[in-house]
């Protein structure tokens, strides 16, 4: 299983937007996790389609836009028409989450659903054949730097022998708290693409810390 590392870079210096974004793709990153959030759905507010747009002008690197927000569905076109490779949307944020899965496979581009750390993967049963990717939270959203939830790796596990055993492509992610000390283990547990942002954002050396990654997802 090829596993892949997707650099969220919500505390980036966004003063140097081009030359840390270069730190990332020269670290060897398979894509960049777009945290957008709204002071509703979580608490923090981040940033919004003109920041993508600009983000998807100096990096080649696959944009997965993991949306946290309120009525997801007021914002897909935006990120959509400003360079989003993959839109994932909360499960806790619709009440019509077919519908809007379908719309967002209708403009051409990945879908996703992402589930808190409290919602069960049964939500999800009857849906789970329309989607690219499944991102599981392993913290409670909203901001950078919290502590990784253990009870996730079991919970990770479970989806795994879930999309195992419908034989599909979907690929499972990670994100939150993630870091060198219990990486591995997210990967062990079915993970195949890993979010990690504080250890690569606030290093010194981001390429190294995104290659020591890499190798440990060998």
């Amino acid at each position: 299983m090829l596993k892949k590392l997707s650099p969220s870079i919500l505390d980036i210096d966004f003063t140097c937007l081009g030359r840390e974004l270069k730190k990332i793709e020269n670290g060897g990153a398979d894509l960049i996790h777009l945290d957008i959030m709204d002071g509703n759905f979580v608490p923090n507010i981040s940033f919004g389609p003109k920041i993508v747009e600009s983000i998807r002008s100096v990096t080649s690197l696959p944009l997965e836009v993991h949306l946290m927000v309120e009525k997801p569905e007021n914002h897909i076109n935006s990120f959509v028409n400003v360079g989003g490779d993959i839109i994932i949307i909360h499960y806790e944020t619709s009440k019509h989450l077919d519908r809007l899965i379908q719309s967002i496979n209708n403009a051409g581009v990945k879908s996703g659903i992402a589930l808190n750390p409290a919602t069960p993967l049964s939500v999800i049963e009857y849906i789970i054949n329309k989607i690219d990717v499944l991102l599981l939270m392993t913290v409670n959203p909203g901001f950078g730097g919290q502590e990784f939830i253990p009870k996730m790796i079991t919970k990770i596990e479970k989806a795994r022998k879930m999309l195992d055993n419908q034989k599909n492509t979907i690929s499972l992610e990670a994100d939150g708290g993630i870091n060198l000390d219990n990486i591995s283990e997210v990967s062990k547990a079915g993970a195949e693409i890993i979010v990690a942002g504080q250890i690569i954002s606030k290093s010194e050396n981001p390429e190294i810390i995104i290659k020591k990654i890499k190798n440990i997802l060998k």
